[in-house]
């Protein structure tokens, strides 16, 4: 159960910072950001996440802010997998869990 908890928190972690990273290139970058080759390898990493983000989101929700409902949907799944973790590691020992 701690290896599903650990594996969960690296996902949700690996996209948040592809998501935050977009979100800070695709804002340096302007209107060009369609043609940023960094930008574009961003988008590929978190085109999982944000499609599923736009499958449980209501369809009010305009398109330009889905990647914000993934974001904040990822932050909620690291918390849980967070502390998950920390219940996990004081159930069977601090040591056990480095």
């Amino acid at each position: 159960m701690l290896t599903l908890a650990v594996t969960v928190k690296l996902l949700a972690e690996i996209a948040l910072l592809a998501l935050a990273a977009q979100g800070l290139v695709g804002l340096l970058s302007g209107a060009a950001k369609d043609r940023n080759p960094i930008y574009r390898l961003l988008q590929l990493v978190a085109k999982p996440w944000v499609s599923a983000a736009r499958w449980f989101s209501p369809r009010i929700v305009l398109d330009r802010h889905v990647p914000l409902v993934a974001f904040f949907a990822l932050l909620l799944l690291w918390a849980a997998a967070t502390i998950t973790k920390i219940s996990i590691c004081l159930q069977i020992g601090v040591a056990s869990c480095q």
